[in-house]
Protein backbone atom coordinates (compact mmCIF):
# COMPACT_ATOMS: atom_id res chain seq x y z
CA UNK A 1 0.00 0.00 0.00
CA UNK A 2 1.47 3.58 -0.48
CA UNK A 3 1.84 4.83 2.38
CA UNK A 4 1.00 9.05 1.53
CA UNK A 5 3.20 11.74 3.54
CA UNK A 6 2.64 15.15 3.88
CA UNK A 7 3.41 16.88 0.24
CA UNK A 8 4.31 20.15 -0.76
CA UNK A 9 1.82 22.04 -2.84
CA UNK A 10 3.37 22.77 -6.29
CA UNK A 11 2.81 26.31 -6.35
CA UNK A 12 4.61 29.54 -7.85
CA UNK A 13 5.41 32.77 -6.49
CA UNK A 14 5.05 35.73 -8.93
CA UNK A 15 4.77 39.96 -8.81
CA UNK A 16 0.96 40.93 -9.23
CA UNK A 17 3.19 42.92 -12.02
CA UNK A 18 4.75 39.91 -13.97
CA UNK A 19 5.10 39.86 -17.65
CA UNK A 20 6.37 37.22 -19.85
CA UNK A 21 8.76 37.60 -23.19
CA UNK A 22 6.84 37.48 -26.27
CA UNK A 23 8.97 35.08 -27.76
CA UNK A 24 9.33 31.63 -26.44
CA UNK A 25 11.73 28.59 -26.59
CA UNK A 26 11.13 25.00 -27.45
CA UNK A 27 11.99 22.68 -24.39
CA UNK A 28 10.65 19.42 -25.44
CA UNK A 29 9.38 17.85 -28.58
CA UNK A 30 8.92 18.83 -32.11
CA UNK A 31 6.43 19.53 -34.20
CA UNK A 32 7.43 16.64 -36.68
CA UNK A 33 5.76 14.75 -34.23
CA UNK A 34 5.97 10.83 -33.45
CA UNK A 35 7.42 8.54 -30.83
CA UNK A 36 10.92 9.03 -30.86
CA UNK A 37 12.74 10.33 -27.63
CA UNK A 38 12.82 13.39 -29.07
CA UNK A 39 9.05 13.22 -29.93
CA UNK A 40 5.61 13.64 -28.70
CA UNK A 41 1.86 12.97 -29.87
CA UNK A 42 -0.24 14.89 -28.51
CA UNK A 43 1.09 15.94 -25.39
CA UNK A 44 -1.56 17.24 -22.46
CA UNK A 45 -0.56 18.33 -19.34
CA UNK A 46 2.63 19.06 -17.47
CA UNK A 47 4.65 19.21 -14.28
CA UNK A 48 7.50 21.53 -14.00
CA UNK A 49 10.03 20.72 -11.03
CA UNK A 50 12.22 22.74 -9.16
CA UNK A 51 15.50 21.69 -11.29
CA UNK A 52 13.27 22.65 -14.58
CA UNK A 53 12.21 18.99 -15.15
CA UNK A 54 9.55 18.62 -17.12
CA UNK A 55 7.10 15.55 -16.85
CA UNK A 56 5.44 15.47 -19.93
CA UNK A 57 1.53 13.42 -20.36
CA UNK A 58 2.14 11.98 -23.87
CA UNK A 59 -1.09 11.45 -24.35
CA UNK A 60 -0.91 9.58 -27.60
CA UNK A 61 2.29 7.41 -27.47
CA UNK A 62 0.84 6.21 -23.97
CA UNK A 63 3.60 7.19 -22.23
CA UNK A 64 5.26 9.29 -19.46
CA UNK A 65 8.21 11.40 -20.47
CA UNK A 66 10.70 12.99 -18.34
CA UNK A 67 12.47 15.99 -20.01
CA UNK A 68 15.74 17.87 -18.36
CA UNK A 69 16.02 21.38 -18.36
CA UNK A 70 17.89 21.64 -21.81
CA UNK A 71 18.05 18.00 -22.97
CA UNK A 72 17.31 17.01 -26.84
CA UNK A 73 15.53 13.96 -25.58
CA UNK A 74 13.25 12.81 -23.16
CA UNK A 75 13.53 9.68 -21.03
CA UNK A 76 10.46 7.78 -20.65
CA UNK A 77 9.26 7.00 -16.85
CA UNK A 78 5.90 5.54 -17.21
CA UNK A 79 4.36 3.51 -19.98
CA UNK A 80 5.82 3.38 -23.83
CA UNK A 81 4.98 -0.38 -23.99
CA UNK A 82 2.02 0.44 -26.41
CA UNK A 83 -1.53 0.92 -25.63
CA UNK A 84 -3.05 -1.20 -23.14
CA UNK A 85 -4.07 -2.21 -19.25
CA UNK A 86 -1.03 -4.22 -18.30
CA UNK A 87 1.00 -2.97 -15.06
CA UNK A 88 3.82 -1.41 -17.83
CA UNK A 89 1.46 -0.30 -19.86
CA UNK A 90 -0.84 3.41 -20.70
CA UNK A 91 -3.46 4.26 -22.48
CA UNK A 92 -3.89 7.56 -23.07
CA UNK A 93 -2.86 9.35 -19.96
CA UNK A 94 -3.87 12.96 -19.98
CA UNK A 95 -1.87 14.01 -16.13
CA UNK A 96 0.91 13.58 -14.27
CA UNK A 97 1.90 15.06 -10.60
CA UNK A 98 5.29 14.66 -9.22
CA UNK A 99 4.41 13.25 -5.49
CA UNK A 100 8.41 13.97 -3.86
CA UNK A 101 7.30 12.37 -0.44
CA UNK A 102 7.14 9.18 -2.29
CA UNK A 103 9.49 9.30 -4.97
CA UNK A 104 6.75 9.24 -7.93
CA UNK A 105 5.11 10.41 -10.27
CA UNK A 106 1.08 9.74 -9.80
CA UNK A 107 -0.38 9.19 -13.31
CA UNK A 108 -4.08 9.56 -14.93
CA UNK A 109 -4.61 6.87 -17.16
CA UNK A 110 -7.45 7.73 -18.73
CA UNK A 111 -7.94 4.98 -21.30
CA UNK A 112 -7.78 2.59 -18.40
CA UNK A 113 -9.82 4.20 -15.97
CA UNK A 114 -7.47 3.91 -13.16
CA UNK A 115 -4.76 6.33 -11.28
CA UNK A 116 -1.29 4.91 -11.30
CA UNK A 117 1.50 5.49 -9.10
CA UNK A 118 5.13 4.85 -10.79
CA UNK A 119 8.47 5.27 -8.75
CA UNK A 120 10.66 7.14 -10.13
CA UNK A 121 13.65 4.69 -8.96
CA UNK A 122 12.38 1.61 -10.63
CA UNK A 123 9.82 3.03 -13.82
CA UNK A 124 9.09 -0.79 -15.39
CA UNK A 125 6.01 -1.02 -13.99
CA UNK A 126 3.21 0.90 -11.98
CA UNK A 127 0.94 0.17 -9.27
CA UNK A 128 -3.39 1.07 -9.79
CA UNK A 129 -4.13 3.15 -6.95
CA UNK A 130 -7.34 4.23 -7.68
CA UNK A 131 -9.70 2.18 -10.12
CA UNK A 132 -12.59 2.63 -11.61
CA UNK A 133 -12.44 6.26 -12.21
CA UNK A 134 -12.14 8.23 -15.62
CA UNK A 135 -10.05 10.64 -14.56
CA UNK A 136 -8.89 13.77 -16.75
CA UNK A 137 -6.91 15.86 -14.18
CA UNK A 138 -5.07 15.56 -10.94
CA UNK A 139 -3.86 17.73 -7.88
CA UNK A 140 -2.60 16.98 -4.59
CA UNK A 141 -2.61 18.85 -1.40
CA UNK A 142 -0.29 19.47 1.53
CA UNK A 143 -1.86 16.47 3.46
CA UNK A 144 -1.16 13.88 0.87
CA UNK A 145 -5.15 14.02 -0.44
CA UNK A 146 -4.91 13.30 -4.51
CA UNK A 147 -8.00 15.41 -6.23
CA UNK A 148 -9.27 13.94 -9.36
CA UNK A 149 -11.78 15.17 -12.01
CA UNK A 150 -13.75 12.80 -13.24
CA UNK A 151 -15.24 13.97 -16.37
CA UNK A 152 -17.91 11.07 -17.10
CA UNK A 153 -19.23 11.93 -13.59
CA UNK A 154 -19.03 15.47 -14.12
CA UNK A 155 -17.44 15.73 -10.36
CA UNK A 156 -14.04 15.90 -8.14
CA UNK A 157 -13.45 13.85 -5.86
CA UNK A 158 -10.70 13.83 -2.65
CA UNK A 159 -8.99 10.23 -2.19
CA UNK A 160 -6.89 9.64 0.64
CA UNK A 161 -4.40 6.52 -1.31
CA UNK A 162 -5.69 3.16 0.32
CA UNK A 163 -9.42 3.92 0.70
CA UNK A 164 -11.66 2.72 -1.72
CA UNK A 165 -14.13 5.61 -1.75
CA UNK A 166 -13.14 9.11 -2.57
CA UNK A 167 -15.23 12.27 -1.27
CA UNK A 168 -16.74 14.31 -3.73
CA UNK A 169 -15.72 18.11 -3.43
CA UNK A 170 -17.30 19.30 -6.57
CA UNK A 171 -20.14 19.15 -8.67
CA UNK A 172 -21.50 15.35 -8.52
CA UNK A 173 -24.77 16.40 -9.05
CA UNK A 174 -25.08 15.49 -13.09
CA UNK A 175 -23.84 17.47 -16.14
CA UNK A 176 -24.81 21.33 -16.61
CA UNK A 177 -24.06 24.58 -15.65
CA UNK A 178 -26.03 25.42 -12.35
CA UNK A 179 -23.44 26.12 -9.35
CA UNK A 180 -24.15 22.52 -7.31
CA UNK A 181 -22.81 21.38 -10.97
CA UNK A 182 -20.07 20.79 -13.21
CA UNK A 183 -19.86 19.57 -17.27
CA UNK A 184 -16.94 18.26 -18.91
CA UNK A 185 -14.04 19.31 -15.33
CA UNK A 186 -10.56 19.09 -16.85
CA UNK A 187 -7.75 20.05 -15.25
CA UNK A 188 -7.73 21.46 -11.63
CA UNK A 189 -5.55 23.25 -9.26
CA UNK A 190 -6.06 22.75 -5.26
CA UNK A 191 -4.55 26.06 -3.04
CA UNK A 192 -3.00 26.59 0.51
CA UNK A 193 -6.62 26.72 1.82
CA UNK A 194 -7.78 23.66 -0.14
CA UNK A 195 -9.92 25.23 -2.44
CA UNK A 196 -10.14 23.68 -5.45
CA UNK A 197 -10.16 25.48 -9.28
CA UNK A 198 -11.70 23.65 -12.27
CA UNK A 199 -11.71 23.68 -15.74
CA UNK A 200 -15.15 22.95 -17.31
CA UNK A 201 -14.43 22.28 -20.84
CA UNK A 202 -18.13 22.44 -21.87
CA UNK A 203 -19.29 25.06 -19.79
CA UNK A 204 -16.53 27.67 -20.90
CA UNK A 205 -15.72 28.52 -17.33
CA UNK A 206 -13.52 28.19 -14.17
CA UNK A 207 -14.84 27.57 -11.13
CA UNK A 208 -13.65 27.95 -7.62
CA UNK A 209 -14.97 25.30 -4.86
CA UNK A 210 -14.16 26.27 -1.83
CA UNK A 211 -13.45 23.34 1.23
CA UNK A 212 -17.06 22.05 2.03
CA UNK A 213 -18.59 24.22 -0.17
CA UNK A 214 -21.82 22.74 -1.88
CA UNK A 215 -21.70 24.98 -4.42
CA UNK A 216 -18.68 26.73 -6.65
CA UNK A 217 -18.59 30.28 -7.81
CA UNK A 218 -17.63 31.09 -11.51
CA UNK A 219 -13.93 33.19 -11.06
CA UNK A 220 -13.27 33.29 -14.75
CA UNK A 221 -15.61 33.03 -17.78
CA UNK A 222 -19.14 31.94 -17.46
CA UNK A 223 -20.03 34.37 -20.49
CA UNK A 224 -20.50 31.36 -22.86
CA UNK A 225 -18.25 30.84 -25.44
CA UNK A 226 -16.05 32.86 -26.86
CA UNK A 227 -13.07 34.86 -27.33
CA UNK A 228 -13.73 38.22 -25.88
CA UNK A 229 -11.94 38.96 -22.38
CA UNK A 230 -14.86 38.11 -20.50
CA UNK A 231 -14.80 34.72 -22.02
CA UNK A 232 -13.61 31.40 -22.52
CA UNK A 233 -13.32 28.74 -24.77
CA UNK A 234 -12.83 25.21 -23.87
CA UNK A 235 -10.05 26.55 -20.78
CA UNK A 236 -7.60 23.18 -19.83
CA UNK A 237 -4.58 23.77 -17.32
CA UNK A 238 -4.77 26.05 -14.17
CA UNK A 239 -2.49 27.26 -11.83
CA UNK A 240 -3.23 29.76 -9.04
CA UNK A 241 -0.25 31.74 -7.51
CA UNK A 242 -0.44 33.09 -4.07
CA UNK A 243 -2.09 36.21 -4.45
CA UNK A 244 -5.10 34.46 -5.85
CA UNK A 245 -4.48 35.00 -9.50
CA UNK A 246 -5.83 32.84 -12.48
CA UNK A 247 -3.53 31.59 -14.87
CA UNK A 248 -6.16 29.54 -17.68
CA UNK A 249 -5.01 27.57 -20.92
CA UNK A 250 -7.75 29.12 -22.98
CA UNK A 251 -7.14 26.53 -25.61
CA UNK A 252 -9.60 27.30 -28.65
CA UNK A 253 -8.66 30.75 -28.04
CA UNK A 254 -4.92 30.26 -28.55
CA UNK A 255 -3.79 32.20 -25.61
CA UNK A 256 -3.11 31.90 -21.63
CA UNK A 257 -5.43 34.45 -20.06
CA UNK A 258 -4.96 35.75 -16.61
CA UNK A 259 -7.62 37.15 -13.73
CA UNK A 260 -6.92 38.38 -11.54
CA UNK A 261 -9.16 37.54 -7.51
CA UNK A 262 -12.10 39.60 -8.17
CA UNK A 263 -11.95 40.66 -11.93
CA UNK A 264 -14.44 40.90 -14.23
CA UNK A 265 -12.42 40.00 -17.24
CA UNK A 266 -9.09 38.54 -17.74
CA UNK A 267 -6.06 40.16 -19.71
CA UNK A 268 -3.79 38.51 -22.03
CA UNK A 269 -0.76 36.65 -20.57
CA UNK A 270 0.58 35.25 -23.90
CA UNK A 271 0.85 35.25 -26.90
CA UNK A 272 -1.00 38.14 -27.44
CA UNK A 273 -2.77 39.02 -31.19
CA UNK A 274 0.01 37.45 -33.11
CA UNK A 275 -2.41 34.72 -34.70
CA UNK A 276 -2.49 30.89 -34.81
CA UNK A 277 0.65 29.38 -35.98
CA UNK A 278 3.69 27.65 -34.59
CA UNK A 279 6.00 30.68 -34.96
CA UNK A 280 7.89 31.34 -31.27
CA UNK A 281 5.66 34.18 -30.45
CA UNK A 282 2.33 31.90 -32.08
CA UNK A 283 0.58 29.29 -29.69
CA UNK A 284 -1.91 26.46 -31.16
CA UNK A 285 -4.35 24.50 -28.82
CA UNK A 286 -2.15 25.09 -25.57
CA UNK A 287 -3.22 22.64 -22.85
CA UNK A 288 -1.35 22.63 -20.30
CA UNK A 289 0.16 25.00 -17.87
CA UNK A 290 3.22 25.15 -15.26
CA UNK A 291 5.46 27.77 -13.83
CA UNK A 292 8.95 27.01 -12.60
CA UNK A 293 10.67 28.49 -9.41
CA UNK A 294 12.30 31.66 -11.33
CA UNK A 295 8.72 32.30 -12.68
CA UNK A 296 8.98 31.23 -16.32
CA UNK A 297 5.86 29.66 -18.04
CA UNK A 298 5.61 26.79 -19.57
CA UNK A 299 2.82 25.74 -22.20
CA UNK A 300 2.04 22.75 -23.80
CA UNK A 301 0.67 22.40 -27.28
CA UNK A 302 -1.68 19.38 -27.79
CA UNK A 303 -1.61 20.01 -31.97
CA UNK A 304 1.99 21.15 -32.30
CA UNK A 305 3.29 18.56 -30.34
CA UNK A 306 5.75 20.38 -28.31
CA UNK A 307 6.38 22.20 -25.11
CA UNK A 308 7.20 25.85 -25.16
CA UNK A 309 8.90 27.87 -22.33
CA UNK A 310 8.27 31.68 -21.95
CA UNK A 311 10.87 33.39 -19.46
CA UNK A 312 9.60 35.93 -16.99
CA UNK A 313 10.75 39.53 -18.33
CA UNK A 314 12.86 40.16 -15.20
CA UNK A 315 12.91 44.27 -16.27
CA UNK A 316 8.48 44.63 -16.16
CA UNK A 317 8.29 42.80 -12.24
CA UNK A 318 9.71 45.74 -10.31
Amino acid sequence: MLSCFVAPLHSINTNANAKWKENSIMVAGDISHGNELNQLLHPEDIYVDDDQTIYITDCDNHRIVEWKNGAKNGQIVAGGKGKGNRSDQLNAPTDVILDKATNSIIVCDTGNKRVMQWSRQNSTSGQTIISDVVCYGLAMDDKGYIYISDYERHEVKRWRVGNTNGTVVAGGNGKGNGFDQLYFPTNIYVDQNHSVYISEQNNSRLTKWVKDAKVGIIVAGGQNQGSGLTQLSSPRGVVVDQFNTIYVADSFNNRIIRWFEGATQGSIVVPGGNGTGEESNQLYEPIGLSFDQQGNLYVSEREKHRVLRFDINLNSTL
